[in-house]
């Protein structure tokens, strides 16, 4: 990906073709080997930092002119502190990448700041900053290195580098999903906002299971617009999204059928299972199988009815996981026959803002089991009610 990213932006090869030790890092550009002089007023050498905006595949201009270094703080050729630029302390940026300060030095023209045009204005003008007091100790130092270029990163599980988790500096956390298999059982209108979700995640694989088809109905309960063409197709609903994801997400993987006794082993390989469906009898034998394997999961229903001319809604959200897996059946929590909540289901009462509701709150309290938010209630039941925008928390774990 970098090598693309590179290719296609003019800043970033002039970089490279300058001879700088460049890297591009999830959403980071990293210059090593820029030269400094440290309080001894030794020469050392240390890494300029910068978030990396794009525009798909191609870089361009920086929204901020604040940048960050690994190193010891920088110094003049006397071993006095360079203070104009001081911003800010030690921060982790990413898994591997801790920087130990921050600096602010916008470009100026005439005396008056602006921002930079490129990264190449930005990243040379803190090389100049840093690196001009190592060259008056040492006229040979530099840090245009020209470095073995390599030919490109590891394959990334997206097709274009996620900068929003490194313009908020929190790819150490967004880490913390880096599960290896998951899967959404059911694609209709909540499972299919729940691949929405998590596809912007880093899970190696998501695979979506479900084997009816995509139809109008389907269209105004589910994220995305549809052409008429592509409703004519009728294709399956787990082909749909996985098509529409996966210009995002490399490893969305459609099972065109529907989970059932022949077809349940396949999720024993899952590290966690969404629950999206409401077909009572099947959800029953995979709960049992996902209990037994130890698995954890997430089950989401939604039950809406016509009242007075208006409708009343309450969307669930139940968890079972290696810390709670009682209430599951001591309490009921997941409606194991065709009862109320499915006959809604069957009426078509699914409305799109409530299907993304109860996604958000299932894919929320995924992301809290897995540490990516933090968690306070460990609730393991959750009902909001729409009457009384009402959120209601039960089960908590132990």
């Amino acid at each position: 990906m970098s090598k693309q990213l590179i290719d296609h932006s003019p800043d970033l090869q002039r970089l490279r073709d300058d001879g700088y030790d460049i890297e591009i890092r999830d959403g980071y550009l990293l210059i090593h080997n820029v030269p400094y002089v440290n309080s001894a007023r030794v020469i050392k050498f240390g890494t300029i930092v910068s978030t990396l905006d794009l525009a798909g595949d191609a870089a361009i201009p920086p929204r901020t002119h604040v940048a960050s270094f690994v190193g010891e703080y920088p110094c003049d050729k006397d071993g006095s502190p360079i203070t104009q630029i001081q911003h800010g302390g030690r921060q982790t940026l990413d898994k591997g990448l801790v920087v130990d300060h921050s600096f602010s030095a916008k470009a100026t023209t005439n005396g008056q700041h602006r921002d930079y045009t490129d990264y190449h204005e930005k990243m040379t003008a803190y090389i100049a900053v840093l690196s001009g007091a190592a060259e008056a100790l040492d006229p040979n130092v530099t840090a245009r290195i020209f470095p073995k270029v390599e030919s490109d990163d590891k394959e990334s599980i997206f097709n274009y580098v996620d900068t929003a988790s490194s313009r908020a500096g929190i790819n150490f956390v967004a880490r913390k999903l880096e599960l290896e298999k998951i899967a959404i059982i059911g694609a209709g209108g909540t499972g299919s906002y729940v691949l929405d979700l998590v596809a912007k995640t880093r899970v190696g694989q998501i695979h979506v299971f479900d084997g009816d088809k995509f139809s109008n109905h389907n269209a105004f309960r589910s994220p995305g617009a549809p052409s008429v063409d592509e409703l004519r197709a009728h294709p399956t609903k787990a082909a749909h999204f996985s098509r529409l994801y996966s210009a995002m997400h490399r490893q969305i993987i459609a099972h065109e059928y529907y989970i059932n006794v022949d077809t349940v082993v396949e999720l024993r390989e899952m590290d966690f299972v969404f629950l999206c469906l409401d077909r009572g009898n099947d959800k029953r034998l995979i709960v049992e199988r996902l209990e037994e394997w130890g698995i954890s999961f997430i089950d989401v229903g939604m039950g809406v009815a016509a009242f007075d001319e208006s409708l009343q809604g309450i969307v669930r959200v139940t968890t079972s996981s290696r810390d709670k897996r009682d209430h599951v059946h001591n309490k009921n929590r997941i409606p194991f026959s065709d009862g109320n909540e499915n006959a809604d289901y069957s009426r078509n009462i699914q409305i799109a803002d409530l299907n993304a509701l109860n996604a958000a709150l299932a894919v929320i309290r995924w992301k809290k089991l897995f540490g990516f938010y933090e968690d306070t209630e460990h609730e393991h039941f959750s009902a909001y009610v729409v009457g009384g925008n009402t959120l209601i928390n039960e089960d908590k774990a132990p």
